[in-house]
């Protein structure tokens, strides 16, 4: 019996992850919200997409029958971890412009940095190996 490689158990962590963030945009709109840059419309509508989008992306990652459709997912996640930065940079300034500093540079800082290496992830977790 051959032990799984590490790139499908990241495969599932990464599809839990965006799953959970789906579910968390459906239910809980409210923190993505307040976030959102205010150049969106229909910010309500955006953030309810973007949820069934992560929930779509996940599921796509991890379903069995397709090696084409796992990295179709993947690049569709990538693409979604894009197109929603401006709304991390926009949380970012917002809090930076806070008297409190809101979360603060611990925070936002990583953040920042950690967006491309998701959107690189997820197509790496997406290929076969």
């Amino acid at each position: 019996m051959s032990r799984p490689g590490l790139r499908p158990v990241l495969r599932w962590l990464l599809a839990v992850f965006y799953g959970l963030a789906g579910v968390l945009h459906i239910v809980i709109p409210a923190p993505f919200l307040t976030i959102m840059p205010p150049w969106v419309p229909a910010p309500e509508a955006v953030v309810l997409l973007t949820g069934v989008a992560e929930i779509a992306g996940a599921a796509g990652l991890v379903q069995p029958w397709s090696a084409a459709l796992r990295r179709w997912a993947g690049w569709g996640l990538a693409a979604y971890a894009l197109c929603v930065w401006p709304a991390n940079i926009n949380h970012f300034m917002m809090d930076m412009a806070r008297e409190s500093g809101g979360l603060g540079l611990a925070y936002h800082i990583p953040r920042m940095i950690a967006q491309p290496a998701i959107i690189w992830f997820a197509v790496w977790v997406s290929r076969d190996g």
